[in-house]
């Protein structure tokens, strides 16, 4: 399996809601159109509440992986 490229990322490993959601958008805001985020995380609470995000602003969630406690998403920038 190819390793998802992406553009910028995000480290919120240690952040409990809703720093994860908040420092996903702050990171998201500074890239461009198409470009992918990656955000590692390791709240449980990081899974729904990012992909609920993603799912409310429009932005798409390319790939999730979860690896014991850390959580990691590639988040395509849509608008």
């Amino acid at each position: 399996m190819s390793e998802q490229k992406y553009d910028a990322e995000v480290d919120c490993v240690g952040f409990y809601c809703p720093m994860p959601i908040a420092m996903t958008k702050e990171a998201i805001d500074n890239i461009q159109v198409g470009q992918v985020l990656k955000v590692e995380a390791d709240d449980p609470a990081a899974e729904p509440d990012l992909k609920a995000w993603a799912k409310h602003t429009g932005n798409k969630i390319l790939k999730f992986e979860k690896e014991g406690t850390l959580l990691r998403f590639y988040i395509k920038r849509e608008k």
